[in-house]
C-alpha cells in the first residue's frame, strides 16, 4: 500500500501578486511527484483552499490538477479544513465531490446525540477511511465530544482517521496557547492518523495511536512559516514506512539583525554589510530586525533603500518583519489583567489622551468604533473590492470624512 498525505495547501493564501501563485505551483509539483510515485490514493487533511469560496481562476487550476489524478485512477480522500468552511457550512469541496474529483470522508449521522461515522472504502487497497472536519475556532471539538468511537475501533482492516485540528501530542512550544485536543479523543487502534491545520512537519506514535502525522503546508503561508520551514512538502506512506517529500519552489535567504543598544546608523551599516557582495537570484529574502534601539527611531532605518538594493541583486521577493523593533522613545504602557476587551480599552484610554486629532471630540469612542468596524470579516459572497469599498465607506462615515 502506498498513499500520499497532504494538508494545508491554502490555494489563494498570499495576496501579493508575486507570491499568490506559489501555493498553487507547490500543489502542481506535489501532483507530479504523486504521479511519479504511482500512489494508490491521496489524502488531503483540510484547507485545500484558503477560503470557502475561492476565486474562479484558483478553482479552475485546482480542478485541472485533480483531473490529472482522476485520469490515472488515483482517488482523493479529504476532510474540509477550517478555511474550507464558510460560517453557513458551505464549502467548495461539496462541488468537487459532486464532480467526482474527491471524496469527503466525514460521512455519518447523529443518533441520540452520538456522532456515528461511516467508513469510506478504497476499492484498490481495501483501506477504510473516515475522519472529522475542521472548523474555525476549534469548533470541531464538539464533534469529537459526540463521536461514538466503539464501532470505529471494532472495525477490522487497515484504517485511516483524518482530522484537521491541533492535538496535544504534536503541538510545538510556540503554539502552546493554541486550542487543542488529546489524541485520546480520536478512536484508537487505527493504522494512520492523517492530520492537518497545524503548520508543522512532525510524526509520532504513542500507546494505542501509531502514526500521528502532520505533513505541514505544501508551501508556507506567511513570513513566520517561511522563516521556520523555508519550504513545504508532504508525506508518502508505503508499507509501514513514512517518508517526507520536500517541495522546493523558491530558495529562502534569512537576514536577522538585533537592534539592542545600537543606533539607527549602526543598523543601516549592518544591513548594507550583510548584503554586500551577494546575489539573490530568484530567492525570497526575509529581513528581520528586532530589539530596542539605543538612539533614533525605527523610521530612521533605511529599509526602502536596502530592499531596493536586494531587488537589484535579482531577488524574487523581499519581506521584512520589524514587529519586535522598538526605540528608547517608545513609552511602554503597563495594563492590569483582565479580558481582551478590558485590556484594549485601557490601552486606548492611555494613548487617546496623548494623541491630538481633528477627527472627533470623543477620540476613545471613535477609536473603539473604528476597531469594531475593521474587525468585520468579508461577508459570504462579497467580492474583495466590495469589501474594501464597504470598509472605507464605513470608516470614513465614522470619522466624518
Amino acid at each position: 500500500m502506498r498513499f500520499a498525505h497532504l494538508a494545508d495547501i491554502h490555494i489563494g493564501a498570499w495576496r501579493d501578486p508575486a507570491m499568490k501563485d506559489l501555493s498553487l505551483e507547490a500543489f502542481r509539483r506535489a501532483i507530479t511527484i504523486i504521479l511519479e510515485k504511482q500512489v494508490d490514493f491521496v489524502l488531503i487533511a483540510g484547507d485545500l483552499f484558503n477560503t470557502a469560496m475561492p476565486a474562479i481562476d484558483h478553482l479552475k487550476q485546482a480542478v485541472i490538477l485533480l483531473k490529472r489524478l482522476r485520469k490515472q485512477n488515483i482517488p482523493v480522500y479529504a476532510v474540509p479544513g477550517s478555511h474550507d468552511y464558510s460560517p453557513s457550512g458551505r464549502t467548495i469541496l461539496d462541488v468537487l465531490e459532486e464532480a467526482e474529483f474527491l471524496v469527503n470522508v466525514m460521512k455519518g449521522s447523529v443518533i441520540d446525540n452520538k456522532l456515528k461515522l461511516n467508513f469510506t472504502f478504497d476499492p484498490i487497497t481495501g483501506a477504510k477511511i473516515t475522519g472529522i472536519r475542521g472548523k474555525k475556532g476549534t469548533l470541531e471539538r464538539k464533534d469529537f465530544e459526540m463521536l461514538d468511537v466503539e464501532p470505529l475501533e471494532r472495525e477490522e482492516g487497515f484504517k485511516i482517521f483524518m482530522f484537521h485540528t491541533s492535538i496535544d501530542e504534536l503541538k510545538p512550544e510556540e503554539l502552546e496557547m493554541m486550542d487543542s485536543i488529546p489524541a485520546t479523543d480520536m478512536p484508537k487502534g487505527f493504522d494512520y492518523y492523517a492530520g492537518g491545520h497545524v503548520h508543522v512537519v512532525d510524526q509520532k506514535s504513542v500507546v494505542d495511536y501509531k502514526n500521528l502525522v502532520y505533513p505541514g503546508p505544501i508551501f508556507p503561508a506567511n513570513f513566520s512559516e517561511l522563516w521556520k520551514l523555508e519550504r513545504g512538502g508532504f508525506y508518502i506512506y508505503e508499507d509501514g514506512k513514512i517518508e517526507f517529500q520536500p517541495i522546493n519552489i523558491k530558495n529562502v535567504y534569512k537576514i536577522e539583525i538585533s537592534a539592542d543598544d545600537k543606533t539607527t546608523e549602526q543598523i543601516n551599516h549592518e544591513l548594507k554589510a550583510v548584503i554586500q557582495g551577494k546575489e539573490f537570484n530568484n530567492t525570497i529574502v526575509l529581513l528581520k530586525v528586532g530589539g530596542k534601539l539605543k538612539s533614533g527611531k525605527p523610521s530612521d532605518i533605511m529599509f526602502k533603500n536596502i530592499i531596493k538594493e536586494i531587488y537589484d541583486k535579482s531577488a524574487y521577493f523581499v519581506m521584512r518583519n520589524t514587529s519586535k523593533l522598538t526605540s528608547q522613545e517608545f513609552e511602554e504602557i503597563n495594563v492590569g489583567a483582565g479580558t481582551a476587551e478590558q485590556i484594549e480599552e485601557e490601552i486606548i484610554k492611555e494613548h487617546a489622551a496623548k494623541i491630538q486629532t481633528s477627527f472627533s471630540e470623543n477620540q476613545e469612542e471613535t477609536i473603539k468604533k473604528i476597531l469594531a468596524l475593521m474587525s468585520e470579516e468579508q461577508k459570504e459572497g462579497e467580492k474583495k473590492y466590495e469589501y474594501d469599498a464597504r470598509m472605507k465607506k464605513e470608516v470614513d462615515e465614522s470619522l466624518g470624512v
